[in-house]
């Protein structure tokens, strides 16, 4: 069987298999040159989202609340606290049967 003879180059054609060439080191440069498409950083973080002024304006609230109940517990006990106690306590009254 008679082969026909082989071209050092894999293209039929010089000119061909620079083109090839080209396009290849062109190729390798890219792949070199390439960066991550990944997207590895933290996710923005939007200030409003992590203030959350609803919740803090409930809590000033709740602690106004407290505060003011405080305060009315406070005066209660310092006004029990003022008035003299009678030695006497005991209700002198008779009870009276309504049957």
């Amino acid at each position: 069987m008679h082969r026909a003879p082989q071209l050092t180059f894999p293209c039929a054609s010089e000119y061909s298999w620079r083109a090839w060439e080209k396009a290849y080191e062109d190729h390798r440069r890219k792949v070199q040159s390439a960066q991550p498409l990944v997207d590895t950083c933290a996710p923005l973080t939007f200030r409003h989202l992590q203030l959350k002024l609803k919740r803090l304006k409930l809590e000033e609230e709740r602690l106004s609340i407290i505060q003011r109940d405080n305060l009315l517990l406070l005066e209660k006990v310092a006004s029990v606290m003022r008035t003299r106690r009678q030695a006497g306590s005991k209700n002198n009254s008779t009870h009276r049967s309504r049957n």
